[in-house]
């Protein structure tokens, strides 16, 4: 059976590019106003406060992870409140690898291990669209026992750290996006697949992107009537079904182009299109530039 997020997850390539340990003391305050670069977090003793823009502030305690699959402006702020005016702070490097915020002496009142990861995938920004803006868990078993290996692993100095917190880091990407789509999230395709009626048509979209699918045909997978279902899937996942079912065939038409498997028109009949031409016109529109001119840019 093919597995919708296993499919998403492997055309995202997530790669870990940069993780430091960072210790709290006392009052601080970081600010990120870049957009685009994904990332993560994981508390390893203590709290702190997380604000991303457009969302409501979260408190974040021990054993909790976040991931910011495209990080828009955020701030992280200690559970210590700020003194009126004070600006934001700049973490200092110790001499054990580790950064420092606030004080620069005493108990460190917060551990965190922060870092950005990539997406190798050329098509990331289409796919981190149909991931919620911010994943945020907390109070879950296996999570824990993953954020705990993180934080034995980070803080020794063993031979092949860096690629052991590499494959951690990785599997926690994963667990996250399992747990968020078992959660209250916004609109995303992880809710899509907690949800056992849409979860039924968007395997077969995966199963069979070539096959002609109206929004009857995928209804009917779904057990549910056209209108409803229709519905359900704008509200749950986000996008309408063909909207997302458009976007997953141009994703996988431009890794078969990528990867050079095959013509412009085998291509396009494997994701779904009777013909070299309606495929040329829906890629052009969707990607920006013909398939053959795309395919001439991977070289």
């Amino acid at each position: 059976m093919i597995d919708p997020l296993a499919e998403v997850v492997s055309l995202l390539q997530p790669e870990l590019r940069y993780s430091k340990v960072v210790a709290g003391v006392g009052a601080w305050r970081v600010r990120r106003l870049e957009a685009g670069e994904p990332f993560y977090c994981v508390i390893l003793d203590g709290s702190c406060h997380l604000t991303v823009a457009g969302h409501e502030p979260i408190g974040l305690q021990a054993g909790d992870f976040v991931l910011i699959p495209s990080a828009h402006g955020f701030a992280m702020a200690s559970s210590t409140p700020m003194a009126p005016g004070e600006g934001d702070t700049t973490p200092i490097a110790l001499l054990d690898g580790e950064f420092r915020l606030g004080r620069e002496s005493g108990p460190a009142d917060i551990r965190l291990l922060v870092g950005h990861c990539s997406f190798a995938s050329p098509d990331a920004a289409l796919l981190v669209s149909l991931l919620p803006e911010v994943v945020h868990i907390s109070g879950e078993a296996r999570l824990a026992m993953l954020v705990e290996l993180v934080g034995e692993e980070s803080r020794a100095l063993r031979p092949a750290r860096d690629v052991v917190l590499a494959r951690l880091l990785e599997v926690l990407f994963i667990e996250a996006l399992r747990v968020t789509a078992r959660s209250a999230a916004p609109p995303s395709l992880l809710r899509g697949l907690a949800d056992p009626r849409l979860a039924a048509a968007i395997r077969r979209m995966h199963e069979n992107p070539a096959r002609s699918w109206t929004v009857g045909q995928l209804a009917k997978e779904a057990a549910l009537s056209r209108s409803t279902f229709f519905d359900r899937f704008g509200r749950v996942v986000g996008v309408a079904p063909m909207e997302y079912l458009t976007a997953w065939r141009m994703a996988l038409a431009k890794k078969l182009l990528r990867e050079k498997e095959g013509g412009i028109a085998e291509i396009a009949e494997r994701v779904g299109y009777g013909s070299a031409s309606t495929f040329s016109v829906a890629f052009s529109r969707h990607v920006g530039m013909p398939p053959a001119h795309y395919a001439r840019e991977q070289v």
